[in-house]
C-alpha cells in the first residue's frame, strides 16, 4: 500500500512524500489522522529556529504530534474500523520500572526523533492510540495532547490537601499556562490559583483564577509552589522571580522550554531549600486523565477558546499557509481539518 508523507525538508518547505506502508503487520493499527493542531515546537522546526545542527540531524521530518485520527485497518484485533482514537506521541521502545517512557532515553518521539503525525495514513502500535466516544467533538479532542502534557507538569507539583490556603502560581500568559490554569483549577477546586503574565490582553482570557502582571506584583507577595510556563528568552526572568516570591521548601516545576543556557540564582535555591523539577511530554495515563477533564463541560469551554484559527488542508500549499498564519497569532492555535 502507498501512503502520501508530508515532511519538512528545509524551513518553510514541506514536500509530498509517496512511501509503502506494511498492512500486514499482524501487532499494529493503520490509521487515518483527521483533526492535528500546530505546536510552538513544530514551529521552531518550520522557521528554522532550531540552531542549523540540529535541523540537519532531524529533516527531512513530518511535523505535527498533537492529533486525533479513525482507525482504517486492524490487523491486531483490538480496534473496530471507523474507531476515533488520539494518537500519543511519545514511542516507547522499552521499558524500565522506574523510568516512565516520556524520560526514557530509548523513547521518541512524534516530529522530534521520528516522523510526526502529517500522512495520509499511520502504521501504529495500538497502546499509543486511545479511544474516544464515537460522539465526542474531534476539534476539541486534538488538544488531549497539550492538556496531557499539563496533567504531567501538575503531577509533579507536591499539592496537599489539607492545607486549604495554598497558593499556586503559574508564570505564563501563552498556550501552555492557559491550559495548566486550566485544568489546575478543576483539580484542585480548594487552591488559589495565580497567573503571573506580562500581556494585559492575554491575561483577559484567565478571567476562571487570579491574574498579576509580573511588573506590579504587591510587595511580599508569596507563592507555596509554581509552574514555570514562560519559556524562550523570558524563562530567566521568570524564574529568578520565582525564587524571590516563593515560600522556603516551595516546589517549582519548569514546563518551559528554552533554547539557550540561562542564569539563575541558585543562591536563593539554597537557602530556600527548594525544590526544582523538569517536566517533558506525557504518558498514556496522562492522556487518559485529560480525556477525563475534557468530558466536563467547563474545561472543554474553556479549551475551546484556544481555538483562533481553524483551517482546511488538502495539500502541500494549503498545508504551508496553515503554519504561516498560525505564526500570526498572538494567542491561540490552530487547527487543521486534514483532508489530503
Amino acid at each position: 500500500m502507498l501512503n502520501n508523507v508530508y515532511r519538512l525538508i528545509e524551513p518553510r518547505r514541506i514536500v509530498k512524500s509517496v512511501v509503502p506502508i506494511s498492512i500486514n503487520d499482524i501487532d499494529n493499527v493503520i490509521i487515518r489522522p483527521l483533526y492535528l493542531s500546530v505546536c510552538k515546537a513544530d514551529q521552531r522546526y518550520y522557521t528554522g529556529s532550531r540552531n542549523k545542527k540540529t535541523l540537519d540531524s532531524k529533516l527531512p521530518m513530518a511535523l505535527i504530534h498533537e492529533g486525533v485520527a479513525e482507525v482504517a485497518f486492524d490487523y491486531s484485533h483490538t480496534m473496530d474500523i471507523g474507531t476515533h482514537v488520539a494518537i500519543i506521541p511519545i514511542h516507547a521502545h522499552s521499558h524500565v520500572d522506574e523510568v516512565p517512557e516520556n524520560y526514557s532515553e530509548s523513547s521518541t518521539f512524534s516530529s522530534s526523533t521520528e516522523d510526526g503525525f502529517l500522512s495520509e495514513y499511520m502504521n501504529i502500535e495500538p497502546e499509543r492510540l486511545l479511544t474516544l466516544d464515537f460522539n465526542f467533538p474531534l476539534d476539541k479532542a486534538v488538544y488531549l495532547e497539550p492538556m496531557s502534557v499539563a496533567i504531567q507538569a501538575i503531577n509533579r507539583l507536591k499539592i496537599s490537601d489539607a492545607s486549604k490556603n495554598e497558593v499556586i502560581g503559574v508564570w505564563g500568559d501563552g498556550n501552555v499556562a492557559y491550559i495548566i490554569s486550566v485544568l489546575l483549577k478543576k483539580k484542585y477546586p480548594s487552591k488559589r490559583i495565580v497567573v503571573f503574565g506580562k500581556h494585559r490582553e492575554k491575561l483577559a482570557y484567565f478571567n476562571f483564577v487570579e491574574t498579576i502582571l509580573i511588573d506590579e506584583i504587591p510587595y511580599r507577595y508569596r507563592v507555596d509552589q509554581a509552574i514555570e510556563a514562560v519559556g524562550g528568552v523570558g524563562s530567566e526572568a521568570a524564574l529568578n522571580q520565582i525564587f524571590n516570591i516563593i515560600r522556603a521548601m516551595g516546589t517549582i516545576v519548569l514546563a518551559g522550554v528554552s533554547e539557550n543556557n540561562i542564569s539563575i540564582s541558585t543562591r536563593i535555591v539554597l537557602e530556600k531549600g527548594l525544590t526544582v523539577t523538569g517536566t517533558t511530554r506525557s504518558t498514556r495515563s496522562d492522556f487518559e486523565e485529560a480525556y477525563d477533564l475534557l468530558k466536563c463541560i467547563d474545561v472543554q469551554s474553556r479549551i475551546n477558546l484556544l481555538t483562533q484559527s481553524k483551517l482546511v488542508v488538502h495539500n502541500e500549499r494549503e498545508l504551508v499557509n496553515a503554519f504561516d498564519q498560525d505564526l500570526n497569532l498572538s494567542w491561540g492555535k490552530t487547527i487543521i481539518d486534514w483532508r489530503v
